[in-house]
């Protein structure tokens, strides 16, 4: 009888020791979601600050119902933005990878210090010089060079798809360097035998790529392309910065569900519905969390 008090006393004493983190924890992230879902099913806004009133599922609706503007249009835009910018990262990450994996390349060191500049430069900073330096209408890089050769400058930032590419060349840009790092580190971790057998049997530098390099980096490059992936599908700073920054807003209506989101809760402050879109965004990084665990554990 004395054991199991001791064990009982044991035990309690563990909860006992661990209820200031689960308090923290509580304080710091459980409160703030459902605080977030309670104000999801209200009409809160600027005009309804203190006197909001519960209107059931009317926010979810609105969200999901709206194909023309608003959410669903913000969310295919991430699904192509997010799509698009890591499959044309990783083409091009692997193939100037293969391009620094040549043996005897003179200046390795330099380009590898050169390509990781992006990757370290601050968001803003680099938001900052491609806004205004590149992409400016009068003063832009870009359009002085095209008016040199005698071409009409291009509005990059003031139409939906000319803004979409351009943020989509800067955040290419930016995230680049990671994903070369990742995969030249998987390159140098391949015995060069391989591609001396390889070669002697008559094969060429794509089936070399197809059928040795992508087999043995796949366990280095999936874990990279799905934190691309979730880091891409949240992406906030750039397309903000470039294109719908407070009082220097260009025109276009290009909008993530993020910096959806944030422009429903901070500039036209209607709490309620930017709460329930920022439960979707929730619930859709949830499911493919859930989606990527699944596809880890069959691999």
């Amino acid at each position: 009888m004395s054991i199991k008090t001791n064990k009982s006393k044991k035990g309690q004493n563990a909860y006992l020791y661990i209820s200031p983190a689960w308090l923290f924890i509580g304080a710091i992230v459980i409160f703030p979601i459902m605080y977030l879902l309670y104000i999801s099913f209200t009409n809160r806004n600027i005009y309804h600050w203190l006197d909001y009133k519960l209107i059931g599922f009317d926010n979810y609706l609105r969200a999901l119902t709206n194909i023309e503007q608003g959410f669903l249009k913000a969310l295919f835009t991430t699904l192509i933005w997010t799509v698009s910018n890591v499959f044309i990262e990783v083409v091009l990450a692997l193939i100037i990878s293969l391009m620094l994996n040549v043996e005897r390349l003179i200046g390795k060191g330099f380009y590898k210090t050169i390509l990781i500049i992006p990757w370290a430069m601050p968001s803003y900073i680099s938001a900052l010089i491609w806004r205004n330096g590149l992409f400016h209408n009068d003063y832009g890089m870009f359009n002085g060079i095209l008016r040199s050769y005698g071409f009409q400058g291009v509005r990059w930032l003031n139409t939906d798809i000319m803004a979409f590419i351009s943020c989509m060349l800067v955040n290419l840009w930016m995230a680049l360097p990671f994903m070369i790092l990742v995969i030249f580190g998987g390159l140098q971790s391949i015995d060069k035998s391989y591609y001396e057998s390889a070669s002697l049997d008559g094969c060429t530098t794509f089936k070399a790529v197809r059928h040795i390099t992508l087999p043995l980096i796949k366990q280095i490059l999936l874990p990279a392309i799905v934190l691309t992936t979730f880091v891409t599908f949240k992406q906030f700073d750039i397309v903000y910065l470039m294109l719908q920054q407070t009082g220097l807003k260009t025109g276009a209506s290009v909008h993530t569900v993020i910096t959806y989101a944030y422009e429903n809760a901070f500039v036209t402050n209607n709490y309620g519905y930017s709460a329930a879109t920022s439960v979707i965004i929730f619930m859709v990084i949830v499911f493919l969390t859930f989606c990527n665990k699944k596809y880890i554990k069959t691999e």
